[in-house]
């Protein structure tokens, strides 16, 4: 892809993006270019990233045909409104914060310009991201696909209404958590049964990969894969039962309703 993108902010999704997007090769990395709020902060990403960098937003702003801006929510707006002026009107402006709605970009901009908003997951950073993407009026077919393609470098992306932001935020944008304690849960208790800790959580994390990569390649509901594991009288369904009398999956239901909710107050 022969556009020129800028980073305003990289904190660890950022940097997710970022690496995820360098790894896949797809962008010449002279065409890449950041920008950070610290000096000690730009000097790392020119070490680990060797990309661009500078302390000037509005120098990225300038330089980018896409500019993903990847700082915090609570100061959003402010980055925005700083560097309006020096982001071009065919620039594809990208929010990654959570809770920064398509219309509040537009507020600060005006109008014209071109905005997407998306949520990435931090598993960008081995190229395996769920995205979810949505758009305003202003970006044509060709946009659309410049934003789906760089999305898919780092993993797979879904054009998705933004109504559904909140729902998705708790079912992706936080999951790489719930799935890191799952897997340290099922160690420890490897552990327990006597497997030495290092065994144990490359085992956990295959079985994880394993089971997900099952479920996406044969297109099986979840509950048909769980049942070819589970022998009558078997050792599985005594652990699916116990789960169920642990609540295990109103516990993440719940969990995934108090995460969209959070995402709405924010």
């Amino acid at each position: 892809m022969n556009k020129k993108v800028g980073f305003i902010g990289c904190g660890n999704m950022g940097k997710a993006i970022l690496g995820g997007i360098i790894n896949s090769n797809e962008i010449s990395i002279e065409n890449i270019f950041v920008s950070t709020r610290s000096n000690e902060s730009k000097l790392k990403l020119e070490e680990e990233f060797k990309v661009k960098t500078s302390l000037d937003n509005n120098e990225v702003a300038a330089f980018s045909d896409i500019l993903f801006l990847a700082v915090k929510p609570n100061i959003f707006k402010d980055v925005l409104g700083q560097i309006k002026n020096s982001i071009k009107k065919d620039t594809l402006v990208v929010s990654i914060a959570a809770g920064i709605t398509v219309k509040d970009i537009e507020d600060v901009l005006g109008e014209g310009y071109k905005v997407v908003r998306t949520m990435p997951n931090t598993p960008a950073l081995v190229g395996e991201a769920m995205s979810a993407v949505c758009f305003n009026k202003n970006l044509n077919d060709e946009d659309i696909k410049d934003i789906c393609d760089i999305f898919n470098m780092f993993g797979k992306c879904e054009i998705l209404e933004e109504k559904y932001f909140h729902g998705f935020i708790a079912l992706c944008g936080s999951s790489p958590a719930y799935v890191f304690m799952f897997i340290e849960a099922m160690a420890d208790a490897a552990v327990k049964l006597g497997i030495p800790r290092n065994k144990a959580y490359k085992m956990a994390e295959q079985a994880v990969l394993g089971s997900a990569k099952l479920a996406l390649e044969t297109g099986k509901h979840p509950g048909e894969l769980k049942d070819m594991v589970c022998s009558p009288s078997g050792t599985t369904i005594e652990a699916v039962i116990e789960l169920e009398n642990s609540g295990f999956r109103s516990s993440v239901i719940k969990a995934l309703e108090k995460c969209a909710e959070k995402s709405q107050n924010m």
